[in-house]
């Protein structure tokens, strides 16, 4: 970045980013990657692999910390907020409006199988997102193997422990194969503590209140809090975790009521974590529409809340720390090892989708319409739902 980035031009292409961003946290990196740094150039492909690599080993919700950090990066802490508000709340006005909507649902569903090339098209942008980094971070034997270890662990073992801890074993394995003296040579970190006690005052608030005050929506703020803090992975690992709490524990609604919510922000873009918002309101809508308000709103708050305030917290330390030559070293296993997660992700998701020859087809056009680069990403989503309704 040469000159002076606009706000209003970034956020404008976080909203690009938010509105064509299909399919997990994975499909959204591939949107970033080439929206925000092959595009625009706000960062370096090594940049944003370093990003993702921070956020996939904190609790909390990848992309959306990810693309914070990104606006962190450009403009501060005020950048950061407008960021995580423009990228989320396309997704949660959405999900939240239709906890109202459940007497017609059924519409949704059956309009579902309009989005059946969605899926086979953001396993495009995998694709072809894992064969950029590669580009980039495969730059001995080391890293080819790395990446390679890391696509068949990642592969096989679908877990949510596994992934910061393939991140790390990456980074320690590249350090201790550097035969580099020095490596850690002393900086000046600066914290920002404030983030920090505000993301554990807010956890214990709300923990206390729990006890202190026996309404529905302190005890929802209260646990889509501790959702957003104790979940690693993204949305797909979030939401078991809340259908054994909201469906199981409490009863707040059905299988029926959480699965059809679960399968609208399936097809919607955006962070899945907008789920919540649905889930919020679902589970205070016997208490009348105000209570159901604020229960839509304590859901998408309170679980994007925790790793947006951890991110300011971690990304200015980040910043000071990769100043140390230790972390430069362990970065390029990290980066290798991040390539590897994302190349696993494609298979997978290519998997889900069906390997039917029309969606291998789909998944084929799109990473040729995408490397092209004469196609920019929102017509080729625009394409696939055509697609979708014509076929």
């Amino acid at each position: 970045m040469e000159k002076p980035v606009s706000r209003i031009a970034f956020l404008k292409d976080v909203l690009t980013c938010s509105l064509v961003s299909y399919g997990g946290p994975e499909a959204h990196i591939s949107v970033f990657l080439d929206i925000l740094s092959v595009k625009r150039r706000y960062l370096t492909e090594e940049e944003l692999m370093e990003l993702v690599a921070l956020c996939s080993i904190l609790p909390g919700p990848t992309s959306t910390q990810t693309i914070v950090a990104v606006g962190h990066k450009i403009g501060g802490p005020q950048l950061a907020l407008l960021t995580m508000l423009v990228w989320a709340l396309p997704a949660l006005i959405v999900m939240g409006t239709l906890s109202f909507m459940s007497q017609i649902l059924g519409l949704f569903q059956v309009s579902q199988e309009v989005l059946r090339f969605i899926g086979p098209m953001a396993v495009g942008f995998i694709i072809l997102t894992a064969f950029r980094i590669g580009k980039k971070v495969v730059v001995d034997p080391l890293s080819a193997s790395l990446m390679v270890l890391s696509l068949v662990v990642t592969l096989f073992i679908r877990s949510p422990w596994i992934f910061p801890l393939v991140l790390l074993t990456g980074g320690a394995i590249s350090l201790l194969t550097s035969g580099e003296k020095d490596l850690f040579n002393r900086v000046t970190v600066r914290p920002p503590w404030i983030y920090l006690i505000m993301f554990i005052a807010i956890a214990l608030i709300l923990l206390v209140g729990t006890f202190a005050i026996d309404r529905r929506i302190i005890h929802l703020a209260e646990s889509f809090y501790r959702y957003g803090y104790l979940v690693f992975g993204g949305g797909q690992v979030v939401v078991p975790v809340m259908h054994s709490e909201l469906v199981g524990t409490h009863q707040y609604m059905t299988d029926m009521e959480f699965l059809t919510g679960y399968g609208l922000v399936q097809g919607l873009p955006g962070p899945m974590f907008s789920f919540a918002a649905y889930a919020g309101g679902m589970a205070a809508r016997d208490m009348g529409w105000p209570v159901q308000v604020a229960g839509a709103i304590a859901g998408g708050m309170g679980i994007f809340l925790p790793g947006t305030l951890l991110i300011f917290f971690v990304y200015p330390v980040w910043e000071q720390l990769k100043r140390i030559r230790a972390i430069k070293v362990a970065l390029k296993g990290i980066a290798a090892v991040a390539g590897g997660m994302i190349a696993a992700a494609a298979v997978v998701l290519l998997r889900t989708s069906g390997l039917e020859p029309i969606n291998l087809a789909v998944s084929a056009i799109s990473v040729i319409l995408l490397a092209s680069r004469k196609v920019p990403a929102p017509l080729i989503v625009l394409l696939a739902l055509v697609a979708g309704i014509l076929l």
